[in-house]
């Protein structure tokens, strides 16, 4: 690629006007490339240190680092080295590997907020240690000047903490009370407004109680909680940017006969755009020259591969399998079909954000209800007393004691209890309201390729051939990277066939693999290529000499626990779809395999999408199970989505839930789990709610000290916590 590059800079009008010209480009060529790779099989340590030592050895890679939560591998090298070179490198050592765009990614990987959150709850949870232990004195009996000094310590330490690791809580109360509504973080401002002042005046006052060590507390423990939820966020980024990052960031591209490397984003309509075997489609176009396969399992789900020659529409993120081919681009950038996915996964996303979990449904109830309370205790106690002192004491009493930490604990307790559940079965849950939503599913759509079958040929019928036939097609299919090949020279092996004598062995791209044995053409391809009649099966066929052709036929395995998953829904009364982009007679035949009823087949990736959204409105709540990029717009429409652990980056994303291990199995198990597990956090709604019908008349009748509001809500939150450990 280099030296195709390298003619085009020297002879330009501008290198030969001015001779630093060629020492700048010399400069470029020596410069350092970062490039980002999308591992998606990666599963262990094992595969960490494999990939990096894989990488590594490749002349030029300075730096290779894995992330295996990401399942991305970082790779600092010079600019000589390219994406696709390390790709073909990781595929020959076992592992699938994709592209993606580090600009694009890094807008995703900068966490300010995170670390602003983690920054206020540092600083909170050091200022609560140092006043909680001026508290202990304080209620273990210190009196007069003692307890007026350690309440005026308390004081310089809580207000400039108040100050800092408050300011989440300021500004969300702010934006509600601008948009004339209320949230929880009003209520929760209001308490903290009204102990500092009633505080302060107590302690200017000489008073026995003072608040700074519950503020400072309640500040403390609501930042953790927020700060876990937003690392939850963080987790589950936006599938439409990893979708983006998928897009091939750079093109060859034919300028007369010469190959310019190009970023897409400068590729227009009309480009001769050079497409290499193993490399994706960086355009939506039509195929100007060559033959080869393309395989569009990553967008349609088809898991045989299309033959390709000229006149074919192909569009951006297909595979080219086995030849060169030059494609007319007839879209690009935001126009390809590609990113028009990412659009409609978007669209979907901002419609799912819409979803009210039970929390924010309770918030709606409880912020209003704090509020009025603590305003009929303080005019209760005003005009009972007319004592502005009291009054406001018992109001900041009234608001501390009903401070929501054990409304804010229902759900996460039980969220915890319940994932920690499911992961042991081998499921991550991701997002925060994915149980809730799981509790309300009826209705499951399964894809199929990659999600009930493995998304890999099997041979199903080699025992029916004899072993000549077997070795000729061995020594055949070891010169093909063909998906069929691959499965059959598998296959072969695993029985102990060795390879028969091929000589002049050729692939001819789009069509199979030719050769010589014992004087004979021996061919192993397409069904017309071998004069063959074409099946409905999937099928390799093997031509010897002028015998009559014989197929190797294929199926898509299953993946396991993938008819248990099926039966064990069904009986629940789920209602089970099967949905996929591949053809009629595979889907029809794997639906009535698994015993499905209802299934589409030839299904785009909006056309998914489309049909969740008409079971929605039907009153249907949907569980999408996939695996690709064309499933990653459906999977954002559906109410709750899983994914395996080896889908790609961007439908694991996309997915609420993902399924760690192979097995299908627990899905119907994660259904229980969540009923299981909204029942409890109702139960914990309705214990919070016991524990203020309680609480609250102790602290309007006066009688809510700072240390019997500190032992109330340990007590609620206690009960909570044992209420969810119920569900393990």
């Amino acid at each position: 690629m280099t030296a195709a590059i390298r003619p085009a800079i020297s002879a330009c009008p501008a290198c030969v006007a001015a001779p630093g010209a060629q020492a700048l480009a010399e400069q470029a060529l020596h410069a350092k490339a970062h490039i980002a790779l999308s591992l998606p099989t990666i599963h262990c340590s094992a595969c960490i240190s494999t990939v990096e030592r894989t990488l590594a050895a490749v002349p030029g890679v300075t730096s290779a680092r894995v992330n295996l939560t990401l399942k991305r591998a970082t790779v600092e090298a010079e600019a000589r080295v390219m994406p696709d070179q390390l790709v073909k490198v990781l595929e020959g050592a076992g592992y699938e590997a994709h592209e993606l765009d580090s600009g694009t990614l890094s807008v995703t990987q900068n966490d300010r907020a995170g670390r602003d959150l983690l920054m206020r709850m540092a600083v909170s949870g050091f200022a609560m240690m140092n006043v909680m232990l001026l508290s202990v004195a304080v209620w273990s009996g210190a009196t007069d000047a003692t307890r007026d000094l350690f309440h005026w310590v308390s004081a310089a330490i809580a207000l400039p903490t108040l100050a800092f690791s408050g300011v989440p809580f300021y500004k969300s109360a702010w934006s509600a009370l601008r948009a004339r509504r209320l949230n929880m973080d009003v209520p929760i401002v209001l308490a903290l407004g009204l102990a500092v002042v009633t505080s302060l005046w107590e302690t200017s006052l000489s008073g026995h109680h003072a608040y700074f060590d519950a503020t400072v507390a309640l500040v403390f423990f609501l930042l953790t909680g927020r700060y876990l939820d937003h690392r939850t966020r963080a987790i589950a980024r936006s599938a439409a940017q990893e979708l983006s990052a998928l897009e091939v960031p750079r093109a060859t591209v034919l300028r007369g006969e010469v190959e310019v490397q190009l970023p897409v984003a400068e590729l227009r309509t009309g480009d001769l755009v050079l497409v290499r075997p193993g490399g994706r489609m960086p355009v939506d176009g039509i195929i100007a020259e060559g033959r080869s396969e393309i395989d569009r399992s990553l967008l349609t789900g088809e898991t045989v591969p299309v033959f390709a020659e000229p006149g074919l529409a192909v569009s951006a993120g297909e595979v080219n399998l086995t030849g060169p081919l030059t494609v007319r681009a007839t879209a690009v950038g935001r126009d390809t079909s590609l990113h028009r996915m990412a659009d409609l996964v978007a669209i979907a996303e901002s419609g799912r954000s819409r979803y009210t979990s039970l929390a924010d449904s309770a918030a709606k109830l409880y912020a209003p209800g704090v509020h009025i309370l603590a305003a009929l205790s303080f005019a209760g106690w005003y005009v009972y007393s007319w004592d502005m002192r009291t009054a406001l004491n018992i109001a900041a009493a009234v608001l501390i004691i009903t401070c929501p930490c054990a409304l804010g604990l229902a759900v996460p307790a039980v969220t915890t209890a319940a994932s920690g559940k499911l992961f042991r079965r081998g499921m991550l849950i991701k997002d925060a309201t994915a149980l809730e939503r799981l509790a309300q599913v009826d209705t499951v759509v399964f894809d199929k390729t990659g999600t009930l079958t493995a998304g890999t040929p099997e041979v199903v019928n080699l025992a029916d051939h004899p072993q000549r036939d077997i070795a000729i097609a061995l020594a055949l299919a070891e010169g093909s990277s063909h998906p069929l090949s691959l499965s059959l020279v598998a296959a072969a092996k695993a029985v102990g066939i060795a390879a028969a004598h091929v000589t002049d062995r050729v692939e001819v791209p789009g069509f199979g693999t030719q050769g010589l044995w014992q004087g004979q053409t021996v061919r192993l391809g397409r069904a017309s290529w071998t004069g063959a009649a074409p099946g409905a099966e999937t099928s390799a066929w093997l031509a010897i000499g002028t015998e009559a052709p014989r197929a190797f036929t294929f199926t898509d395995r299953l993946r396991p626990g993938a008819a248990e998953a099926v039966s064990r829904l069904m009986q629940q009364g789920i209602r089970v779809l099967l949905i996929s982009g591949d053809s009629g007679a595979v889907v029809a035949t794997l639906a009535q395999r698994l015993g499905i009823p209802e299934w589409q087949a030839e299904a785009l990736p909006e056309q998914k999408s489309a049909r969740i959204a008409a079971l929605q409105a039907e009153g249907r709540h949907v569980l999408m199970v996939g695996d690709g990029l064309n499933d990653t717009a459906a999977l954002t429409t559906a109410d709750v989505s899983i994914s395996p652990a080896s889908a790609l980056d961007a439908a694991r994303v996309a997915s609420d839930i993902v399924l760690l291990g192979s097995d299908l199995a627990p899905i119907a198990e994660a259904l229980t789990t969540a009923q299981s597990a909204t029942r409890r956090i109702r139960e914990n709604f309705r214990l919070a709610t016991l524990y203020n019908i309680i609480a609250v008349p102790v602290a309007v009748v006066g009688l809510a000290t700072p240390l019997v509001a500190a032992l109330a809500m340990s007590l609620s939150s206690i009960t909570v916590a044992l209420n969810a450990i119920r569900l393990k």
